[in-house]
């Protein structure tokens, strides 16, 4: 009997001893996470045949314990143009990796890539999971995949893309994060330069002055990087061309298409009392939300410009500005068809912080059209206070309104613009359009030309971008 109690107590122990070591083992690891030397990895070598490279990112235990990385993956698997080789080892998946406390692993990542003209997306991407304590984290792949300048920033990683001077036109440029232009520096975009922006990018000037100043045999192209046929209507691809408390600048014979904001203008620099920004033969079409964004109290002048098939408004005013535009058409014509204006104008805004109340010096829309297939096409909502001035003057346009009676309208008519044809996005029209001929000359468009740059009528000039 005793035999027997000894022989239980001890097998008792060993299991003690067995479960309290294995505890102290699990206890082993810590429940934290892992840092990175970079949250995205850019190859920046260029591409024109076939390329290969290799560039390393490092994997860190910040915490006082080791820690099991239970998984790492290349997401784009045996197919993607990336191989890893992890603390000496090439794969596309690992598993089961401890990292001592405080000690760090290199990833080096080789790329080979075959370039076969335009058919290879701008940039190709994927990105490597980590999975640690049951949580997942990734480092973004990113390469260039054709020849090309590019842009990077990465403001995480505080890192920043400035520009000035002037951008060579004869391979396009790529945008990936923001291509800024800094205070009191100036960047000028001429003819003919092709401009691709990755999802969520942006062209930011930033307090400088940002002239994108193409011609009509050479106009100056925006769009996504994305390729593929699939796209070529796709909104909302980038953000678009930002610009924040400039000094004078240009816009000038330049399509943006498939932005979310193609246009965004935020107040201006007081020192100056020329334009924020003055644009002509501008085309903005299929923006996610606004084609044209004026916000607290830029000053901007504008000829020629067609804008069309926004989600939200082809023009949005918000907390007030200063603006002139004259033979411009501002169409709801679109994916925001019948849900929205195609102009919005205010001059408050509403925050968390409060109701921010600016003035609108002067809003001029002469010789414009501001129309769309169904429902009113102009709305403005204002706040009237003490010492604010609100100045409004439309002069023979085209406005899809109910009611044009009020003094601000002046010559203005609802009649159909009778567009040749607006699913093809062709808005010429025909001569019985209220259009033709109708304009007043003493607002023509300074430089005495269309959108297309045929000559105006200097007597009767027709109303809207197009002269017929």
């Amino acid at each position: 009997m005793k035999l027997v109690n000894l022989i239980f107590g001890v097998a008792v122990l060993a299991a003690l001893a067995w479960s309290n070591s294995a505890c102290k083992k699990k206890n082993l690891f810590g429940n934290g996470n892992l840092g990175f030397s970079t949250d995205t990895l850019v190859f920046d070598t260029v591409f024109t045949t076939i390329g290969s490279t290799t560039k390393y990112f490092k994997i860190y235990n910040p915490q006082n314990k080791a820690l099991k990385i239970s998984e790492v993956q290349l997401m784009g698997g045996s197919n993607s143009p990336f191989k890893l080789n992890l603390d000496g080892i090439k794969g596309v998946s690992f598993s089961d990796l401890e990292l001592n406390a405080g000690d760090s692993l290199f990833c080096f990542v080789e790329v080979k890539l075959a370039v076969n003209g335009q058919t290879l997306p701008m940039i190709v991407e994927d990105s490597v999971r980590f999975r640690t304590n049951g949580e997942d984290q990734y480092v973004k792949l990113a390469v260039w995949g054709q020849d090309m300048y590019y842009h990077y920033s990465n403001t995480g990683m505080g890192v920043f893309d400035l520009n000035e001077g002037t951008w060579p036109n004869d391979k396009p440029h790529v945008i990936y994060g923001s291509a800024i232009v800094d205070s009191a520096k100036t960047l000028n975009i001429i003819g003919g330069t092709r401009i691709y922006l990755h999802k969520n990018s942006m062209l930011w000037n930033y307090k400088g002055t940002l002239n994108i100043d193409g011609d009509y045999a050479n106009k100056v192209t925006l769009q996504g990087d994305r390729l593929e046929a699939s796209y070529n209507d796709v909104p909302g691809q980038y953000y678009g061309v930002y610009y924040h408390e400039a000094r004078p600048s240009i816009i000038d014979n330049v399509i943006i298409k498939n932005a979310t904001a193609g246009i965004h203008i935020t107040s201006r620099d007081q020192s100056y009392t020329q334009n924020t920004v003055t644009m002509s033969n501008v085309e903005i079409k299929n923006a996610a939300s606004y084609g044209l964004f004026l916000f607290n109290g830029p000053k901007v002048y504008g000829e020629n410009i067609l804008v069309y098939s926004s989600g939200v408004h082809s023009l949005l005013v918000l907390q007030g500005a200063d603006f002139t535009f004259n033979h411009c058409d501002f169409l709801g014509y679109g994916s925001g068809e019948g849900s929205y204006p195609a102009v919005g104008i205010s001059n408050y805004y509403t925050n968390a912080q409060g109701t921010f109340v600016s003035q609108i010096p002067n809003a001029n829309f002469n010789n414009c059209v501001i129309y769309g297939s169904n429902g009113e096409h102009l709305a403005i909502d204002t706040i009237q206070t003490g010492g604010l001035t609100l100045n409004f003057h439309f002069r023979k346009s085209v406005i899809l309104k109910t009611d044009l009676s009020n003094a601000m309208f002046t010559s203005c008519n609802s009649n159909s613009p009778q567009f040749i044809n607006t699913s093809q996005d062709n808005f010429k029209f025909y001569s019985s359009s209220s259009l033709n001929n109708q304009g007043d000359p003493a607002y023509i468009t300074q430089s005495g030309l269309d959108i297309t740059g045929a000559p105006r009528n200097p007597v009767t000039p027709d109303i809207g971008a197009y002269e017929n």
